[in-house]
């Protein structure tokens, strides 16, 4: 899971107890764009989080790890899907159809 940036930098800011105002002081930007920020009213590249948290004394990590799900085959995913019944594949249909829905309903 991505964490929202702005949530990120503002429990940093707490544990470490410093206002907005000394945290863009030693980051050498403003307070308002802490602020805008920490509101998700701006999203902020990984530099500028990496550079906010290292203000701080903190280290931005990233990296990959294995998903919930495998890489199956196309064969292995159709061989799959024709074991359930007619009822398992039209929830997994709905639930399908759901997920981009609300996909599709992000982008606008």
């Amino acid at each position: 899971m991505v964490p929202d940036a702005g949530a990120l930098i503002r429990e940093a800011r707490s544990r470490h107890g410093i206002s907005q105002e000394t945290l863009a002081r030693r980051a050498r930007t403003t307070q308002k764009q802490i602020s805008r920020i920490e509101r998700g009213d701006i999203s902020p590249s990984v530099l500028t989080v990496s550079r906010l948290l290292a203000a701080m004394g903190e280290r931005l990590e990233l990296r990959a790890v294995p998903g919930p799900r495998d890489n199956r085959s196309d064969d292995e995913l159709r061989a799959d899907f024709g074991e359930l019944t007619a009822a398992e594949r039209i929830a997994q249909t709905a639930a399908l159809s759901r997920t981009l829905t609300g996909i599709a309903a992000e982008g606008r």
